[in-house]
């Protein structure tokens, strides 16, 4: 059963402008991100670990990779290898996923004594000399391409940037090149030291070709790891700037709806009664434009494909210029003067912009925020509206 619900202490009467200060419950619970040696659960033999002999782990070769070692304690006796290897020599190496020792495993990259070890719930043996080799990273398949990025914040680990409308993030059928992906491949190529076994940035997140805004990628695969665990757990702070047709009502309030693909139209998404994912958006009016248009700031308490575009639609208030979800004229749209509403409704794009992303930085835990300005093509709108 979808609703629509005001938070406590704010007003449902309509117009006007809604304070500037929402309420306690606004806020996305979000515990401190203490980036942990591993993503995986610790095990008892964590602690033991200082009674364990490790090795000089052998200098990085380009052409052969890394490599680490360790002798594993008495402690660790009976611990599933993924585990242990995990939390044991996964930091050392830069911050491996368990899933990720699991695939070297696999592909013969860990050794017991000298002998290839390829069970990961194989268990470990106390004295036993255990030997992790990570491969040099692989060409993306991805080319790199030389295309203009606007950047926020950019380290070692990490690149932020404001995307613009009309790029793609990742290549696909019908985009494989001029993304995002290829842009960064051309931008800090020397900087990426492998994901997943490949040299590629980490695409943690992901915003909709004609949706501008803010977004972060993970140039390591210790910050792949630890950002999207942070996305999984909504342990972040993201709001969106919408421009919707019509005036909600309330005009702040959540929208709970369980969202899953359309049941004819598989190309769209819905809010679906059955086999539905659990979502939540919660929105306030930033300002209204009579009863014809209003700027949203929208929040994600989930993190579903078209999330917003969905929700808005679903009550009646869809994204000026959506193409997928705006399918007839709203009746709003007959107040305003001519001029005003033949732009609004030319727009090409859905009038939607990614304004900030706030998180825990995931190697040096600092509160990191980044905001990007609407862009020219929705600000005039806006404009056009009389919002300045």
């Amino acid at each position: 059963m979808d609703m629509i619900r005001v938070p406590a202490g704010w007003p449902s009467a309509r117009g006007g402008i809604v304070p500037e200060s929402p309420p306690a419950r606004w806020t996305i619970s979000a515990t401190s991100v203490t980036v942990p040696a591993t993503m995986s659960t610790p095990i008892p033999i964590t602690n033991a670990l200082s009674s364990a002999t490790t090795q000089s782990p052998l200098k990085p070769d380009p052409e052969t990779g890394e490599t680490q070692r360790i002798v594993a304690p008495a402690e660790a006796a009976g611990t599933r290898a993924d585990r242990f290897i995990t939390d044991a020599l996964g930091v050392a190496i830069g911050g491996l996923s368990r899933s990720r020792v699991k695939a070297l495993m696999e592909a013969g990259q860990v050794t017991r004594d000298g002998a290839v070890m390829r069970d990961p719930s194989e268990a470990i043996r106390a004295g036993a000399t255990y030997t992790l080799r990570l491969p040099p990273p692989e060409a993306a398949t991805p080319q790199p391409q030389s295309i203009p990025l606007t950047i926020l914040f950019e380290d070692r680990h990490l690149l932020v940037i404001d995307k613009p409308a009309g790029l793609v993030v990742h290549p696909a059928p019908g985009n494989q090149d001029g993304t995002l992906v290829n842009a960064v491949l051309a931008h800090a190529a020397e900087d990426l030291t492998g994901i997943g076994g490949e040299k590629r940035p980490g695409i943690v997140h992901r915003l909709d070709k004609d949706t501008s805004g803010v977004m972060v990628v993970a140039k390591s695969e210790r910050a792949h790891t630890a950002l999207s665990e942070a996305f999984a757990t909504r342990d972040l702070d993201r709001e969106y700037l919408a421009l919707c047709w019509g005036l909600p009502s309330p005009i702040q309030g959540e929208v709970d709806a369980p969202i899953g693909r359309h049941p004819i139209d598989r190309k769209r998404m819905a809010v679906v009664e059955r086999q539905g994912k659990h979502a939540l958006t919660r929105y306030r009016t930033e300002r209204g434009f009579g009863t014809a248009c209003a700027l949203l700031r929208c929040r994600l308490a989930t993190g579903r494909t078209h999330q917003i575009r969905v929700h808005l639609a679903h009550i009646g208030h869809p994204i000026v210029g959506d193409p997928v979800y705006l399918k007839r004229t709203p009746a709003s749209a007959k107040g305003l003067p001519a001029a005003t509403r033949d732009l609004l409704l030319a727009f090409p794009r859905q009038a939607l912009h990614a304004a900030t992303l706030g998180f825990k930085h995931p190697i040096t835990g600092d509160s990191l925020s980044f905001s990007a300005p609407v862009p020219p093509d929705m600000q005039a709108l806006l404009t056009a509206l009389g919002g300045g």
